[in-house]
Protein backbone atom coordinates (compact mmCIF):
# COMPACT_ATOMS: atom_id res chain seq x y z
CA UNK A 1 0.00 0.00 0.00
CA UNK A 2 1.77 3.52 -1.01
CA UNK A 3 1.27 6.14 1.82
CA UNK A 4 2.17 9.54 3.46
CA UNK A 5 3.29 10.34 6.25
CA UNK A 6 4.60 7.61 7.33
CA UNK A 7 7.03 6.14 10.00
CA UNK A 8 7.94 2.64 9.00
CA UNK A 9 9.31 1.55 12.16
CA UNK A 10 11.12 -1.61 13.71
CA UNK A 11 10.26 -4.17 16.08
CA UNK A 12 9.41 -2.30 19.46
CA UNK A 13 10.41 -2.73 23.00
CA UNK A 14 8.50 -5.57 24.99
CA UNK A 15 5.82 -4.76 26.65
CA UNK A 16 7.62 -5.55 30.27
CA UNK A 17 9.79 -3.19 29.31
CA UNK A 18 6.90 -0.69 28.40
CA UNK A 19 5.07 -1.02 31.35
CA UNK A 20 8.17 -0.48 33.81
CA UNK A 21 8.33 3.09 32.26
CA UNK A 22 5.07 4.40 33.17
CA UNK A 23 4.29 6.13 36.58
CA UNK A 24 1.66 4.47 38.65
CA UNK A 25 -1.77 6.23 39.56
CA UNK A 26 -4.53 3.81 41.08
CA UNK A 27 -8.00 4.42 39.83
CA UNK A 28 -10.54 4.31 42.75
CA UNK A 29 -13.21 1.37 41.07
CA UNK A 30 -15.29 -1.13 42.80
CA UNK A 31 -12.90 -3.56 40.84
CA UNK A 32 -9.66 -3.68 42.06
CA UNK A 33 -7.38 -2.69 38.91
CA UNK A 34 -3.94 -4.16 38.07
CA UNK A 35 -1.01 -2.17 38.92
CA UNK A 36 -0.40 -0.84 34.91
CA UNK A 37 -3.42 1.49 35.41
CA UNK A 38 -2.57 5.37 35.26
CA UNK A 39 -6.15 6.87 35.44
CA UNK A 40 -6.36 9.53 38.57
CA UNK A 41 -9.51 9.87 40.16
CA UNK A 42 -11.00 12.09 42.02
CA UNK A 43 -14.63 12.16 44.43
CA UNK A 44 -17.18 13.69 42.21
CA UNK A 45 -17.83 17.18 42.58
CA UNK A 46 -21.67 18.32 41.64
CA UNK A 47 -22.59 18.05 38.16
CA UNK A 48 -21.50 20.85 35.93
CA UNK A 49 -24.46 22.39 33.82
CA UNK A 50 -23.21 25.62 32.59
CA UNK A 51 -24.60 28.60 31.30
CA UNK A 52 -26.94 27.91 28.31
CA UNK A 53 -25.50 28.46 25.93
CA UNK A 54 -22.29 28.67 26.93
CA UNK A 55 -19.55 31.21 26.67
CA UNK A 56 -16.78 30.85 23.92
CA UNK A 57 -13.52 30.24 25.30
CA UNK A 58 -10.52 31.48 23.31
CA UNK A 59 -7.87 28.49 23.21
CA UNK A 60 -4.83 28.64 20.10
CA UNK A 61 -2.76 25.86 19.13
CA UNK A 62 0.94 26.39 19.58
CA UNK A 63 4.34 24.73 19.16
CA UNK A 64 6.17 22.57 21.50
CA UNK A 65 5.06 19.58 23.88
CA UNK A 66 2.19 20.66 25.87
CA UNK A 67 3.37 23.55 27.06
CA UNK A 68 6.89 22.49 28.15
CA UNK A 69 10.32 23.13 26.05
CA UNK A 70 12.04 20.64 24.29
CA UNK A 71 14.18 20.02 26.77
CA UNK A 72 11.96 18.59 28.96
CA UNK A 73 12.89 15.43 30.71
CA UNK A 74 11.00 12.12 30.27
CA UNK A 75 9.57 12.65 33.97
CA UNK A 76 8.17 15.92 33.11
CA UNK A 77 6.46 14.13 30.10
CA UNK A 78 4.68 11.85 32.56
CA UNK A 79 3.38 14.33 34.91
CA UNK A 80 1.67 16.29 32.30
CA UNK A 81 -0.13 13.16 30.86
CA UNK A 82 -0.93 12.29 34.44
CA UNK A 83 -2.42 15.92 35.44
CA UNK A 84 -4.07 15.80 31.81
CA UNK A 85 -5.33 12.17 32.51
CA UNK A 86 -6.61 13.49 36.07
CA UNK A 87 -8.55 16.49 34.78
CA UNK A 88 -9.61 14.60 32.39
CA UNK A 89 -11.00 11.73 34.84
CA UNK A 90 -13.03 14.78 36.66
CA UNK A 91 -14.72 16.15 33.69
CA UNK A 92 -16.28 12.87 32.87
CA UNK A 93 -17.34 12.55 36.76
CA UNK A 94 -18.83 15.99 36.60
CA UNK A 95 -21.86 14.38 35.01
CA UNK A 96 -22.13 10.99 36.05
CA UNK A 97 -25.21 9.35 36.93
CA UNK A 98 -24.81 7.58 40.96
CA UNK A 99 -22.05 5.18 40.82
CA UNK A 100 -22.66 2.00 41.53
CA UNK A 101 -20.83 -1.41 42.14
CA UNK A 102 -19.39 -2.61 38.99
CA UNK A 103 -21.34 -5.81 38.10
CA UNK A 104 -21.94 -8.33 35.32
CA UNK A 105 -25.47 -9.57 34.25
CA UNK A 106 -25.36 -12.31 31.50
CA UNK A 107 -27.71 -11.08 28.27
CA UNK A 108 -28.85 -13.23 25.40
CA UNK A 109 -27.78 -13.12 21.85
CA UNK A 110 -29.34 -9.91 20.23
CA UNK A 111 -31.01 -11.15 16.83
CA UNK A 112 -32.18 -7.96 15.23
CA UNK A 113 -29.62 -5.30 16.15
CA UNK A 114 -30.37 -1.55 15.52
CA UNK A 115 -29.15 0.15 12.88
CA UNK A 116 -29.37 4.14 13.01
CA UNK A 117 -28.42 4.67 9.35
CA UNK A 118 -31.24 5.64 7.06
CA UNK A 119 -29.96 2.85 4.52
CA UNK A 120 -29.06 -0.20 7.18
CA UNK A 121 -25.43 -1.60 6.04
CA UNK A 122 -25.47 -5.09 4.60
CA UNK A 123 -21.69 -6.27 4.81
CA UNK A 124 -18.01 -4.54 4.99
CA UNK A 125 -15.88 -5.53 2.39
CA UNK A 126 -13.02 -4.04 4.61
CA UNK A 127 -13.88 -6.57 7.57
CA UNK A 128 -14.33 -9.20 5.62
CA UNK A 129 -10.55 -9.13 4.48
CA UNK A 130 -9.35 -9.48 8.16
CA UNK A 131 -6.85 -11.74 8.13
CA UNK A 132 -7.59 -15.01 9.90
CA UNK A 133 -6.16 -18.68 10.77
CA UNK A 134 -6.52 -21.11 8.42
CA UNK A 135 -9.22 -22.95 10.34
CA UNK A 136 -11.81 -25.22 8.48
CA UNK A 137 -14.43 -25.39 11.12
CA UNK A 138 -13.89 -22.31 12.50
CA UNK A 139 -17.50 -21.91 13.48
CA UNK A 140 -18.11 -24.74 15.70
CA UNK A 141 -14.61 -23.98 17.70
CA UNK A 142 -15.79 -20.17 18.01
CA UNK A 143 -17.61 -19.26 21.78
CA UNK A 144 -19.89 -16.38 22.31
CA UNK A 145 -20.66 -14.39 25.65
CA UNK A 146 -22.99 -11.98 25.71
CA UNK A 147 -23.07 -9.84 28.70
CA UNK A 148 -23.82 -6.63 30.51
CA UNK A 149 -21.69 -4.22 32.45
CA UNK A 150 -23.36 -1.77 35.11
CA UNK A 151 -21.12 1.18 34.94
CA UNK A 152 -23.11 3.42 36.76
CA UNK A 153 -27.05 4.09 37.71
CA UNK A 154 -29.51 4.85 35.18
CA UNK A 155 -30.57 2.99 31.59
CA UNK A 156 -27.22 4.24 29.68
CA UNK A 157 -24.92 3.09 32.56
CA UNK A 158 -25.79 -0.82 31.34
CA UNK A 159 -23.25 -1.58 29.12
CA UNK A 160 -23.74 -4.08 26.43
CA UNK A 161 -20.86 -6.23 25.71
CA UNK A 162 -20.24 -9.45 23.18
CA UNK A 163 -17.67 -11.23 23.74
CA UNK A 164 -15.74 -13.71 21.30
CA UNK A 165 -12.83 -16.10 21.41
CA UNK A 166 -11.76 -19.56 20.77
CA UNK A 167 -12.81 -22.76 22.85
CA UNK A 168 -9.46 -23.59 24.86
CA UNK A 169 -9.19 -25.66 27.60
CA UNK A 170 -5.42 -24.66 28.41
CA UNK A 171 -6.32 -21.84 31.19
CA UNK A 172 -3.85 -19.97 29.11
CA UNK A 173 -4.21 -15.70 29.86
CA UNK A 174 -4.60 -14.55 26.16
CA UNK A 175 -4.21 -10.91 25.10
CA UNK A 176 -7.71 -8.72 24.27
CA UNK A 177 -8.56 -6.13 22.11
CA UNK A 178 -11.93 -4.30 22.17
CA UNK A 179 -13.64 -2.81 19.20
CA UNK A 180 -15.59 -0.03 19.14
CA UNK A 181 -18.09 0.54 15.95
CA UNK A 182 -18.95 3.85 14.04
CA UNK A 183 -21.90 6.44 14.22
CA UNK A 184 -25.28 4.56 13.80
CA UNK A 185 -23.86 0.50 13.97
CA UNK A 186 -23.82 -1.16 16.54
CA UNK A 187 -21.65 -4.28 18.35
CA UNK A 188 -22.63 -6.98 16.19
CA UNK A 189 -21.44 -5.06 13.14
CA UNK A 190 -18.35 -5.80 14.39
CA UNK A 191 -18.35 -9.26 14.51
CA UNK A 192 -16.39 -10.27 11.32
CA UNK A 193 -13.27 -8.09 12.74
CA UNK A 194 -14.20 -10.16 16.41
CA UNK A 195 -14.20 -13.58 14.94
CA UNK A 196 -11.08 -13.29 12.58
CA UNK A 197 -8.78 -11.47 15.52
CA UNK A 198 -10.45 -14.79 18.13
CA UNK A 199 -8.69 -16.98 15.18
CA UNK A 200 -5.75 -15.58 15.68
CA UNK A 201 -6.06 -16.52 19.68
CA UNK A 202 -6.98 -13.41 20.67
CA UNK A 203 -10.05 -12.67 23.62
CA UNK A 204 -12.12 -10.41 21.53
CA UNK A 205 -14.60 -7.68 22.98
CA UNK A 206 -17.03 -5.24 21.07
CA UNK A 207 -19.62 -3.09 22.95
CA UNK A 208 -22.78 -0.85 21.64
CA UNK A 209 -21.20 2.79 22.49
CA UNK A 210 -23.66 4.91 24.29
CA UNK A 211 -27.76 5.64 22.80
CA UNK A 212 -26.41 2.49 19.96
CA UNK A 213 -27.67 -0.86 19.65
CA UNK A 214 -29.33 -2.34 22.58
CA UNK A 215 -28.51 1.53 24.47
CA UNK A 216 -31.04 2.84 21.60
CA UNK A 217 -34.75 2.80 21.46
CA UNK A 218 -35.30 3.93 17.91
CA UNK A 219 -33.30 5.33 15.09
CA UNK A 220 -33.17 8.99 16.15
CA UNK A 221 -31.83 7.97 19.80
CA UNK A 222 -28.28 9.24 19.27
CA UNK A 223 -29.05 12.17 17.32
CA UNK A 224 -31.94 13.16 19.93
CA UNK A 225 -29.45 12.45 23.33
CA UNK A 226 -26.98 14.86 21.26
CA UNK A 227 -29.64 18.07 21.05
CA UNK A 228 -30.53 17.04 24.74
CA UNK A 229 -26.96 17.30 25.81
CA UNK A 230 -26.76 20.70 24.11
CA UNK A 231 -30.34 21.74 25.48
CA UNK A 232 -29.57 20.60 29.16
CA UNK A 233 -26.03 20.14 29.50
CA UNK A 234 -26.35 16.93 31.52
CA UNK A 235 -24.77 14.79 29.50
CA UNK A 236 -21.91 14.07 26.89
CA UNK A 237 -22.91 11.42 24.59
CA UNK A 238 -20.10 12.63 22.08
CA UNK A 239 -17.30 10.08 22.86
CA UNK A 240 -17.14 10.94 26.43
CA UNK A 241 -19.60 9.24 28.25
CA UNK A 242 -18.54 6.05 26.35
CA UNK A 243 -14.93 6.92 27.52
CA UNK A 244 -16.19 6.62 31.05
CA UNK A 245 -18.10 2.78 30.13
CA UNK A 246 -14.37 2.20 28.57
CA UNK A 247 -12.57 2.48 31.95
CA UNK A 248 -15.17 0.68 33.79
CA UNK A 249 -14.55 -2.16 30.65
CA UNK A 250 -10.53 -1.83 31.60
CA UNK A 251 -11.67 -2.82 35.06
CA UNK A 252 -13.83 -5.78 34.10
CA UNK A 253 -11.25 -7.07 31.98
CA UNK A 254 -8.24 -6.67 34.01
CA UNK A 255 -9.91 -9.30 36.50
CA UNK A 256 -10.80 -11.63 33.99
CA UNK A 257 -9.28 -15.31 34.75
CA UNK A 258 -8.39 -15.70 30.69
CA UNK A 259 -7.31 -12.06 29.68
CA UNK A 260 -3.45 -11.41 30.42
CA UNK A 261 -3.95 -7.97 31.88
CA UNK A 262 -0.81 -6.23 30.25
CA UNK A 263 -2.05 -7.45 26.90
CA UNK A 264 -5.09 -5.67 26.46
CA UNK A 265 -5.86 -3.32 22.87
CA UNK A 266 -7.82 -1.32 21.90
CA UNK A 267 -9.12 -0.41 17.87
CA UNK A 268 -12.22 1.51 16.21
CA UNK A 269 -13.72 2.85 13.03
CA UNK A 270 -14.56 7.02 12.88
CA UNK A 271 -16.73 7.58 16.30
CA UNK A 272 -15.39 3.96 17.50
CA UNK A 273 -11.79 5.51 16.64
CA UNK A 274 -12.37 8.61 18.50
CA UNK A 275 -13.62 6.36 21.39
CA UNK A 276 -10.34 4.66 21.20
CA UNK A 277 -8.04 7.48 20.84
CA UNK A 278 -9.61 9.11 24.44
CA UNK A 279 -9.83 6.06 26.12
CA UNK A 280 -6.12 5.32 25.82
CA UNK A 281 -5.92 8.73 26.87
CA UNK A 282 -7.56 8.43 30.04
CA UNK A 283 -6.45 4.64 31.07
CA UNK A 284 -3.01 2.91 30.41
CA UNK A 285 -4.60 -0.05 30.99
CA UNK A 286 -5.02 -0.14 27.08
CA UNK A 287 -1.79 -1.29 26.11
CA UNK A 288 -1.76 -0.89 22.58
CA UNK A 289 -3.70 1.25 20.34
CA UNK A 290 -5.15 1.76 16.82
CA UNK A 291 -7.47 3.99 15.98
CA UNK A 292 -8.93 4.44 12.56
CA UNK A 293 -10.14 7.03 10.78
CA UNK A 294 -11.36 9.00 14.07
CA UNK A 295 -7.90 11.05 15.27
CA UNK A 296 -8.24 14.96 14.33
CA UNK A 297 -7.68 18.15 15.49
CA UNK A 298 -10.79 19.51 16.60
CA UNK A 299 -9.16 23.27 17.59
CA UNK A 300 -7.58 23.16 14.09
CA UNK A 301 -10.36 22.35 12.08
CA UNK A 302 -12.32 25.68 13.51
CA UNK A 303 -8.79 28.06 13.11
CA UNK A 304 -8.68 26.89 9.42
CA UNK A 305 -12.38 27.09 8.30
CA UNK A 306 -12.00 22.38 7.89
CA UNK A 307 -14.67 21.99 10.74
CA UNK A 308 -17.87 21.63 8.00
CA UNK A 309 -17.06 17.58 7.34
CA UNK A 310 -17.29 16.79 11.14
CA UNK A 311 -20.45 18.90 11.67
CA UNK A 312 -22.17 17.29 8.78
CA UNK A 313 -21.90 13.89 10.68
CA UNK A 314 -23.70 15.41 13.86
CA UNK A 315 -25.76 17.73 12.06
CA UNK A 316 -29.05 18.10 14.07
CA UNK A 317 -27.45 19.37 16.72
CA UNK A 318 -25.63 22.08 15.16
CA UNK A 319 -28.75 22.46 13.64
CA UNK A 320 -30.36 23.38 17.23
CA UNK A 321 -27.82 25.63 18.67
CA UNK A 322 -27.92 27.55 15.08
CA UNK A 323 -31.70 29.01 16.32
CA UNK A 324 -31.11 29.05 19.94
CA UNK A 325 -27.88 31.58 18.92
CA UNK A 326 -30.47 33.06 16.50
CA UNK A 327 -27.94 32.50 13.64
CA UNK A 328 -29.23 32.19 9.65
CA UNK A 329 -26.41 29.48 9.24
CA UNK A 330 -23.97 27.21 11.53
CA UNK A 331 -20.37 28.91 11.67
CA UNK A 332 -17.86 28.98 13.75
CA UNK A 333 -19.23 30.54 16.57
CA UNK A 334 -21.68 27.84 16.90
CA UNK A 335 -19.41 24.86 16.58
CA UNK A 336 -17.74 26.30 19.49
CA UNK A 337 -20.02 26.74 21.85
CA UNK A 338 -21.90 23.23 20.66
CA UNK A 339 -18.44 21.18 21.32
CA UNK A 340 -18.00 23.28 24.79
CA UNK A 341 -21.12 22.26 25.86
CA UNK A 342 -21.66 18.70 24.54
CA UNK A 343 -18.18 17.59 25.48
CA UNK A 344 -16.14 20.38 27.51
CA UNK A 345 -12.11 20.53 26.13
CA UNK A 346 -12.92 18.60 23.16
CA UNK A 347 -10.94 21.46 21.26
CA UNK A 348 -8.81 22.84 23.78
CA UNK A 349 -7.29 21.61 26.57
CA UNK A 350 -8.43 17.58 25.56
CA UNK A 351 -7.66 17.81 21.63
CA UNK A 352 -5.36 16.28 19.86
CA UNK A 353 -1.94 18.08 20.67
CA UNK A 354 -2.74 17.28 24.21
CA UNK A 355 -4.11 13.45 24.69
CA UNK A 356 -2.16 11.85 21.44
CA UNK A 357 0.81 12.46 23.10
CA UNK A 358 -0.61 11.51 26.49
CA UNK A 359 -0.55 7.95 25.07
CA UNK A 360 2.88 7.75 24.57
CA UNK A 361 5.23 5.35 25.77
CA UNK A 362 2.39 2.96 24.48
CA UNK A 363 2.22 1.62 21.41
CA UNK A 364 -0.03 3.95 18.67
CA UNK A 365 -1.15 3.23 15.07
CA UNK A 366 -3.20 6.23 13.57
CA UNK A 367 -4.86 5.28 10.36
CA UNK A 368 -6.61 8.02 7.99
CA UNK A 369 -7.47 8.80 5.08
CA UNK A 370 -5.18 11.67 3.33
CA UNK A 371 -8.62 13.25 1.89
CA UNK A 372 -10.50 12.75 4.91
CA UNK A 373 -12.97 15.80 5.15
CA UNK A 374 -13.89 14.59 8.69
CA UNK A 375 -10.35 14.14 10.02
CA UNK A 376 -8.14 16.43 8.26
CA UNK A 377 -4.44 15.14 7.45
CA UNK A 378 -3.60 19.20 8.32
CA UNK A 379 -4.88 19.02 11.83
CA UNK A 380 -2.72 16.29 12.99
CA UNK A 381 0.39 18.33 12.33
CA UNK A 382 0.92 19.46 15.68
CA UNK A 383 -0.60 16.41 17.58
CA UNK A 384 1.99 14.37 15.16
CA UNK A 385 5.10 16.65 15.89
CA UNK A 386 4.61 16.52 19.92
CA UNK A 387 3.92 12.75 19.83
CA UNK A 388 7.07 11.69 18.17
CA UNK A 389 8.94 14.38 20.56
CA UNK A 390 7.36 12.83 23.71
CA UNK A 391 8.37 8.78 22.44
CA UNK A 392 11.44 10.11 21.31
CA UNK A 393 12.24 11.15 24.53
CA UNK A 394 10.84 8.20 26.02
CA UNK A 395 13.43 6.18 23.92
CA UNK A 396 10.62 4.80 21.68
CA UNK A 397 9.92 6.85 18.85
CA UNK A 398 9.34 2.96 16.88
CA UNK A 399 6.33 2.80 18.96
CA UNK A 400 4.27 5.86 16.76
CA UNK A 401 3.22 5.40 13.41
CA UNK A 402 0.87 7.66 11.46
CA UNK A 403 -0.45 6.37 7.82
CA UNK A 404 -2.41 8.26 6.05
CA UNK A 405 -3.79 6.86 2.87
CA UNK A 406 -3.73 8.39 0.04
CA UNK A 407 -6.66 9.56 -2.29
CA UNK A 408 -8.98 7.86 0.74
CA UNK A 409 -11.71 10.12 2.38
CA UNK A 410 -13.76 9.11 5.93
CA UNK A 411 -13.49 5.67 4.81
CA UNK A 412 -11.96 2.31 6.30
CA UNK A 413 -10.20 0.15 3.54
CA UNK A 414 -8.76 -3.10 3.49
CA UNK A 415 -5.37 -1.85 4.39
CA UNK A 416 -5.98 0.45 7.50
CA UNK A 417 -7.92 -3.28 8.71
CA UNK A 418 -4.85 -5.10 7.89
CA UNK A 419 -2.07 -2.76 8.65
CA UNK A 420 -3.98 -2.75 12.18
CA UNK A 421 -4.00 -6.23 12.74
CA UNK A 422 -0.05 -6.82 11.93
CA UNK A 423 -0.04 -4.01 14.99
CA UNK A 424 -1.86 -5.95 17.53
CA UNK A 425 0.01 -9.33 16.00
CA UNK A 426 3.68 -7.20 16.42
CA UNK A 427 3.22 -6.32 19.72
CA UNK A 428 0.38 -9.01 21.59
CA UNK A 429 1.98 -11.94 19.28
CA UNK A 430 5.55 -11.78 19.09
Amino acid sequence: MKVVNVLWLPRPPSLAALTASITLISLISHVQPCSTHTCACQAAPAPYVGAYPPKLRSYKYGSGIIGKSETSSRMTQQMDAQKLRAEFLQVLRSRRSEEVPLRVEHAKPVENPLYQDASPPLFSEAMESCPKANISNLKDLLQEENLYLITEAGEQGRLPLLIISMKENNNQKRPAVVFLHSTNKCKEWLRPLLEAYASRGYITIAIDSRYHGERATNKTTYRDALVSSWKKGDTMPFIFDTVWDLIKLADYLTERKDIDPTRIGITGESLGGMHAWFAAAADTRYAVVAPIIGVQGFRWAIENDKWQGRVDSIKPVFEEARIDLGKSVIDKEVVEKVWDRIAPGLDSKFDSPYTIPAIAPRPLLILNGAEDPRCPLGGLDVPKSRACKVYEHSHCLDNFELIAQPGIGHQMTKEMVKEASAWFDKLFMP
